[in-house]
């Protein structure tokens, strides 16, 4: 059983990280090894002490420089259930289960809020594993949600599968060239369906037909990971120690709310941090 579980690598998780490895907890760490892909795109970053006019790239890299130096190591492997078992927790990441005496949601601001009816038909249709639950729609139609070029070879998988694909990207050059996959124009909304998804609606209002939802995504929303975690809108509610209304459950960084920076995501890592290593001595 591990010390601590983080989700997410972004500025948050890597504080948190740090701070933990250096007091010899034993860390999970589930994430990519690119880290945060925010941080990676800012042109000029000009707030960060220390590091003046740094472009998000090379402060990228500096990160990943330090995690190589204290021996800290990232599992690229997506959570997709989080389980309170009175006193620890246990987590679901493409089919192998993880066991960890607290948990952080370091997810970022885009993943702490999923879409409408994504929680609801979890398990129904909705899915954010290609390769666990792909076979599933074997000659059916699906759509997809892709958020980043790292995981088109998921939604290439799955075109092997299906019959036909929708497929929704936030960025302009995707890869796929399938010929039963559809680009949609407009970003999927709404997942519906009464026992089992049906169709998906997007933002201009139209509506398609689907079997199935497949989310692919750097992480899930923190209230389908966790059922109760408590909300303040689209963001984890917390208290001043980065504390979930779970106990030994934390959260730090964009998914808490405003400012979304990364001096501010570094700080409430290093909060949580600390507020993790006084639950675990007072729980030993």
């Amino acid at each position: 059983m591990y010390d601590i579980a983080i989700i997410g690598a972004g500025p948050a998780g890597l504080s948190a990280a740090l701070n933990l490895q250096l007091h010899q907890k034993s860390v999970i760490w589930f994430g990519s090894k690119e880290l945060s892909e925010k941080v990676g795109k800012s042109e000029k970053i000009a707030n960060y002490p220390g590091v003046p006019m740094v472009t998000g790239e090379e402060l990228n890299r500096r990160f990943s420089q330090q995690l190589d130096q204290i021996g800290l190591s990232i599992t690229e492997k997506m959570v997709t259930t989080i389980m309170s078992a009175g006193g620890y927790y246990m987590l679901l990441a493409d089919n192998e289960l993880f066991e960890a005496k607290t948990v952080l949601f370091a997810v970022g601001a885009v993943a702490a809020k999923g879409l409408e009816g994504e929680t609801e038909l979890l398990g129904r249709g909705v899915s954010y594993c290609a390769t666990c639950d792909g076979f599933l729609y074997s000659g059916k139609t699906i759509a997809v949600y892709c958020g980043s070029k790292r995981y088109e070879h998921e939604v290439a998988y799955l075109a092997g599968l299906a019959e036909k694909v929708y497929l929704y990207t936030p960025y302009p050059d995707c890869g796929v060239n399938a010929a039963n996959v559809e680009r949609l124009p407009k970003p999927i909304r709404t997942v519906l369906g009464e026992k089992k998804v049906a169709r998906i609606r997007l933002s201009d209002g139209s509506e398609l037909a689907a079997e199935g939802m497949f989310f692919l995504r750097s992480a899930v929303a923190p209230a389908t990971l966790l059922a109760g975690l408590e909300m303040d809108g689209p963001h984890i509610a917390v208290n001043r120690m980065c504390q979930t209304n779970f106990p030994g459950c934390y959260a730090a960084g964009d998914c808490t709310g405003r400012p979304y920076q990364i001096t501010k995501a570094v700080g409430e890592g290093n909060i949580a941090a600390h507020a993790i290593l006084e639950y675990l001595a007072e729980h030993k």
